[in-house]
């Protein structure tokens, strides 16, 4: 698709520090003039609705599709299917944004950085697209490894992958 949102997916463990890693980087990319966009992957399941509320009810109810519309924000509760592609999900959802910042779909092929908790085995992740590694120890790659508090030496990795105006999105191949 032309003119497509990049994508950068973060991959690891559960419990790695994606997700705080991943707040920190939009709060510094957003800082310097990022329009950031996040999609997370949950792996087993979650329920966003809650019970007793309009939507919750309408979906209960049978609805396939539920949203909620305020003055400032929106919300879509939708059955999908087990296998929703990243790219499917931003060709639908996601505007006016520079940089999509994805928690998981690690098996996608979009550039990644690995999070990694205790070694770097501990998830299985190509070297194909890895951009950098984020780790508490060293590890032996032949990419960046940043330590997770040094999120400015991560922001200006992903700045330099993917400057504001860059409209094409790097899909990895095999």
């Amino acid at each position: 698709m032309a003119n497509a949102t990049p994508i950068l997916c973060f991959v690891g463990r559960s419990n790695s520090g994606k997700t705080t890693l991943i707040e920190r980087l939009i709060q510094t990319l957003t800082q310097s003039g990022y329009r950031i966009a996040a999609i997370k992957h949950a792996g087993h399941g979650f329920d966003l609705d809650t019970e007793g509320k309009d939507s919750w009810r309408h979906k209960r109810a049978g609805a396939s599709t539920v949203i909620v519309k305020s003055k400032t924000g929106l919300a879509l509760f939708s059955d999908t299917e087990d296998s929703v592609l990243l790219t499917d999900l931003r060709d639908q959802y996601v505007r006016n944004v520079d940089l999509i910042l994805a928690e998981g779909w690690k098996s996608e092929h979009y550039p990644k950085i690995a999070v990694v908790r205790d070694h770097f085995g501990e998830i299985e992740v190509t070297s194909d697209g890895l951009l950098a590694v984020i780790s508490r120890d060293p590890v032996d790659v032949s990419v960046p490894v940043l330590h997770p508090d040094d999120i400015e030496p991560l922001a200006s990795l992903v700045r330099e992958h993917f400057p504001i105006g860059d409209t094409h999105s790097p899909v990895l191949r095999k």
